[in-house]
């Protein structure tokens, strides 16, 4: 997996590529999250255009970097999710845990409308 990461507005766009499907993804993205969190960028979106599975493990990375950004007074919101993993945040009801957008010009905007 690879995190390409960019600045846009005051969100921070991580955009991933490959399988998030183990513990090394996982260590990667939380660090890479407290490091945001220490630098002050407390708007994240994690944009999975370019993902092309992801396992239990994966989906566990994904809640917990929502929580470590939710505990330090942040938020992080999810978008370009191919059918096939949309299906599987259907499935395990995640769905209703995110916020998920079509698109990271989506998500971002949705940060502005709740300031």
């Amino acid at each position: 997996m690879e995190i390409r990461q960019k600045k846009l507005g005051s969100a921070t766009v991580l955009e991933m590529q490959g399988d998030i499907v183990g513990a090394a993804e996982s260590s990667m993205l939380i660090d890479l999250l407290h490091d945001l969190l220490e630098a002050g960028q407390k708007q994240v979106v994690i944009d999975l255009t370019h993902v092309n599975w992801m396992n239990s493990s994966g989906l566990g990375t994904l809640i917990s970097g929502l929580q470590t950004m939710r505990q330090n007074g942040g938020d992080l919101k999810l978008s370009g999710l191919s059918d096939k993993i949309k299906n599987l945040f259907s499935i395990t009801k995640l769905l209703s845990v995110f916020e998920i957008h079509a698109s990271s010009q989506d998500a971002i905007d949705s940060f502005a409308s709740k300031n």
